[in-house]
């Protein structure tokens, strides 16, 4: 364990494992063993009805990285209890999760469905797909993706509630209105110190919305 200071606060930092482990003690034994290394019926049932998930990535020196990824459920194809395939949609062609795969091809995803609390965590080795009848076969409204991510999973394991209902995610506890929240457009025109009127950036925000999900 160190020592830093913070803004006058003194913070000890953990630097090893075992540390860890005496603060936290041993994990239940459905915990310890709840790590599939394969898709069994449930994940692909979960995985099948999720619309959404976050794909965490990391560059080849390590530095991370973790995307946002939905669509309608079933959108993240289970080809069998050993690969999946994730359609990579229009975005902002900035392809930080493409780019690590390039040189790191580990990945972790985080499932989620809209009510249900738990959630599921994959782990695997990804490669990007440039072409395929699995891309023809994700196309929407004549829009084929121009890559996916094919996903060798390693390890498969559900997610306790704890997370979400803390957090109330699907109730409106802490929903809040767009009125509540300065528009993408004016946090883009704050932060990048831009001459573009916000109302400007927010209709061409809206555009791409309604024009370019696919």
């Amino acid at each position: 364990m160190k020592t830093e200071t913070y803004g006058g606060r003194v913070i000890e930092i953990a630097d090893s494992e075992s540390e860890l482990r005496d603060l936290y003690g041993p994990p239940s034994e459905i915990a310890a063993r709840k790590c599939l290394h394969r898709l069994d019926e449930h994940c692909r049932h979960f995985i099948k009805r999720s619309p959404f998930l976050c794909l965490s990535s990391a560059a080849a020196d390590g530095s991370a990285d973790i995307s946002p990824r939905g669509d309608a459920p079933g959108f993240v194809r289970v080809l069998d209890e050993q690969t999946l395939f994730v359609p990579d949609r229009l975005g902002n062609n900035r392809i930080d999760s493409l780019r690590n795969l390039m040189d790191n091809p580990h990945v972790g995803l985080l499932f989620l469905i809209p009510g249900i609390d738990e959630t599921l965590r994959v782990n695997g080795v990804a490669r990007v797909v440039l072409r395929s009848e699995l891309l023809d076969e994700c196309t929407v409204g004549g829009k084929t993706p121009r890559s996916g991510i094919l996903v060798e999973v390693r390890e498969a394991f559900l997610q306790c509630a704890k997370a979400l209902k803390r957090s109330r995610l699907w109730s409106d506890d802490y929903r809040l209105t767009q009125e509540q929240m300065p528009t993408l457009g004016k946090m883009l025109v704050d932060q990048l110190c831009l001459t573009t009127p916000v109302s400007e950036l927010d209709a061409m925000i809206d555009k791409a919305y309604r024009e370019k999900l696919y």
